[in-house]
């Protein structure tokens, strides 16, 4: 089965390659993904695969049914890009000024069309039915993977399982990765606006000072992950942004600080949250001034099924071989796959892009990000794979 899946992913790889460099030279971003929806859809119908639900205005799903009883296996990719000016030296690069695929979105959507192709052809191998899901809005909160299920998708399908994969241009072409477990973090989005009394800088009795009352509660909130969070508990707060628009000589009225928190555990997640405010408020008063605080709760912590996982291993090491699958470590960014994974047992791997050969070897997120196409060959053949073999089993 193996050999057959391979010949059809190297059969259709042109094809999968052609439709990757179209997303990708017309970027759209979260939830506006209606040209991307629709040049997608009309390919699957050109295919003979017609849409059997949209789902968050751009957002669809295809239903394979085997014709066989049997699981429900969903398989999810995102079609969302990010606000980014791209730089890439590529011919292909994006014809929209201030946007781009840097995070993959356009190669984990190709895929997913050429998983359909793979599964389309060989539906007297497998057995159930495969539910392909394609994700608006993965780059914003709330996230397009809550607002699919608040609409009804699970109980729409009630799969049994879920796939989905990402690029990982820290690993070169040819190789995957996976942790069971817990993998990625929740990630919440921290605005707090600390108030004073502006004035001279030179007269600083008469004023009260927002920079300083700002200083001491970025300071005072990093016992929180190291004094008062489990030390076993992994967690990571940090402030990205402060605004304070005074001047050398001049004490501003109001700072602005935007920041995240990340963890994994969602009783202590709630926690941190109302120590979050008592700190700020109780030293911003101590200091004769106001905080406000506006905490964004973002995307739960992403976990992978242990069985799911450890199986799809095993079936990952039959098609690639041992020695291209890798385990991964614990990783403090965010995916809103996490809404899947908490309420359906999942898997959530890696695809290696990178290639130090061709000079591949930015970061997603970056303005030169590329990846190496030819991943997605095994992209669209492993997750066919893992889909039958899941089904299968």
């Amino acid at each position: 089965m193996e050999s057959k899946i391979k010949l059809l992913a190297a059969k259709y790889f042109s094809e999968i390659q052609e439709i990757r460099r179209h997303i990708h030279q017309n970027p759209e971003l979260s939830f506006e993904e209606f040209e991307t929806s629709k040049y997608l859809k009309s390919k699957l119908l050109d295919w003979g695969l017609e849409v059997d639900a949209t789902w968050v205005n751009t957002g669809f799903t295809v239903v394979i049914d085997s014709g066989k009883p049997g699981k429900t296996i969903a398989i999810r990719a995102d079609l969302d890009a990010l606000p980014i000016h791209e730089k890439a030296a590529i011919e292909y690069k994006s014809k929209i000024e201030g946007k781009m695929h840097a995070c993959g979105h356009d190669v984990h959507a190709s895929c997913l069309m050429g998983v359909a192709k793979v599964l389309q052809e060989t539906k007297e191998d497998w057995r159930g039915r495969a539910v392909l899901v394609f994700q608006p809005g993965e780059e914003k909160l709330p996230g397009g993977a809550s607002l699919m299920i608040e609409e009804g998708l699970l109980d729409r399908y009630k799969p049994d399982l879920m796939l989905a994969q990402h690029v990982y241009p820290e690993f070169e072409t040819g190789y995957v990765g996976f942790k069971n477990g817990m993998y990625m973090a929740s990630a919440d989005e921290i605005y707090l606006t600390v108030k004073g009394v502006g004035g001279h800088g030179a007269l600083p009795h008469r004023n009260i000072d927002p920079i300083v009352i700002s200083a001491s509660i970025i300071l005072d909130l990093q016992t929180l992950a190291s004094r008062i969070a489990p030390p076993t508990l992994p967690t990571v707060l940090s402030f990205g942004k402060i605004i304070g628009e005074g001047a050398t000589n001049v004490i501003p009225s109001e700072v602005k600080l935007e920041g995240t928190l990340r963890t994994f555990d969602e009783d202590w997640r709630a926690i941190f949250h109302k120590r979050i405010t008592e700190i700020c408020k109780s030293i911003a008063a101590a200091h004769g001034g106001e905080c406000i605080v506006d905490i964004r709760k973002g995307y739960p912590f992403l976990v992978n099924d242990n069985n799911l996982t450890e199986n799809s291993i095993q079936f990952a090491n039959q098609y690639l071989g041992e020695n291209y699958v890798e385990r991964l470590e614990l990783r403090m960014t965010a995916e809103d796959f996490a809404y899947f994974s908490q309420k359906v047992p999942s898997c959530f791997y890696r695809l290696g892009v990178g290639s130090k050969a061709l000079g591949i070897d930015k970061s997603v997120h970056h303005p030169e990000f590329q990846v190496d196409e030819k991943a997605m060959e095994i992209g669209v053949g492993l997750m066919a794979h893992l889909a039958i073999q899941h089904l299968n089993n």
